[in-house]
């Protein structure tokens, strides 16, 4: 059994906490949401360990470097911040002794480390030896098998986040108990990613709308000339999405918009025939973009989806992913979904019914 923060018992969160965050996203908004962990954790521990990351680097890059996060982390929560630029666990347990009830720090980026993507738990080891016990608050990469999201549980008392108790609840209501109909909007740039959860609601979903990558894709398969469009080029995917094209309930572009020969965004007939089955629904769930939605006037197909969507006031709507979420964020339609994951690729495997190794981490910790 997942043990959650907010069910724990004050005593048991004495001592310094390790929290893992996730703050990979053009601005703040995964930062946002773990805010209530780490004030309740302020509350209750005596020092906060904070682990996070950014991008994918191949050792250090001053680029990529979390000194700036700990500055927003400090005008968000009020408090002071120390940022830790290495990684010498010796010193860095002496800070932690040292520091004043309340203390908060934020290690350097931990993906700088080779640790975190090997197979031996060596790093997390070395991580545990820096507190009493550990929060998971990073949902998003929680389908990653990294040291500091699904090792250090093996050597520390743990327990599930704020942010990634709401993930559990939202998404795993959305999974079992979807009100109908359930419509499911899919895009993006990989076709494959999509399979599991076309499969897991095949019998399930009034209908799958799909845009994107995935619909060239399954376009080019059913026979059209996609001509120059992005399509998902590996030969076990397609092989996997062909008999996709026989599910009753897919729903593919019947008009789009393009420029020299590569399809770039669903065109408006599609708009419309989307927004009609949306409007019809009672639970929606939504990954992945409708085209190319960096350069207008592609973004139209997207923004009318996402119209449709907050339009609909009697669906329970979710969606997710960095992509996703800033393009509604930048139309303000962001606080009008019932949930926003801050998962895009563990929102969709969970949502999938694939185990997460960082939530199946937290169900076998000490």
């Amino acid at each position: 059994m997942i043990r959650f923060l907010s069910k724990a018992k004050v005593h048991d969160l004495k001592g310094t906490a390790l929290l893992r965050l996730d703050f990979n996203t053009e601005d703040e908004w995964r930062m946002e949401a773990a805010l209530p962990t780490v004030r309740l954790l302020q509350r209750w521990a005596n020092v906060v360990v904070i682990v996070s990351h950014r991008g994918r680097p191949k050792g250090f890059d001053k680029k990529l470097s979390l000194r700036k996060d700990a500055r927003e982390l400090l005008r968000m929560l009020g408090s002071p911040i120390r940022f830790i630029p290495h990684f010498r666990f010796g010193d860095i347990k002496r800070q932690i002794a040292k520091a004043p009830k309340g203390s908060l720090f934020l290690l350097e980026n931990i993906r700088f480390l080779k640790g975190e993507t090997t197979p031996k738990p060596e790093l997390a080891r070395k991580l545990a030896t820096l507190a009493d016990f550990y929060v998971n608050d990073a949902f998003a990469v929680s389908h990653r098998s990294a040291d500091s999201i699904a090792r250090v549980e093996r050597f520390l008392p743990s327990y599930a986040g704020l942010e990634l108790e709401r993930e559990l609840e939202a998404l795993g209501h959305a999974m079992r108990y979807p009100q109908p109909p359930l419509v499911v909007v899919l895009g993006g740039a990989k076709a494959g990613d999509k399979l599991g959860v076309i499969k897991y609601f095949r019998r399930r979903a009034a209908c799958f709308l799909v845009g994107g990558v995935a619909a060239n894709t399954l376009l080019m398969l059913k026979g059209f000339n996609v001509k120059r469009s992005l399509v998902d080029d590996d030969p076990r995917d397609r092989k996997k999405l062909k008999p996709i094209l026989k599910y009753r309930n897919i729903v593919l572009p019947i008009d789009v918009r393009a420029k020299n020969g590569a399809i770039l965004d669903i065109g408006p007939k599609t708009e419309k025939l989307f927004a009609k089955k949306l409007f019809t629904a009672r639970t929606i769930i939504w990954s992945g973009p409708m085209g190319f939605i960096e350069k207008p006037p592609f973004e139209r197909g997207n923004l009318a989806i996402a119209r449709a969507i907050v339009k609909n006031r009697k669906a329970f709507s979710i969606t997710g992913g960095g992509e996703t979420v800033m393009f509604l964020k930048k139309y303000h339609l962001d606080k009008k979904f019932s949930f926003i994951s801050t998962g895009g690729g563990a929102m969709l495997e969970f949502l999938a019914g694939e185990k997460l190794p960082g939530i199946e981490a937290l169900k076998k910790s000490r």
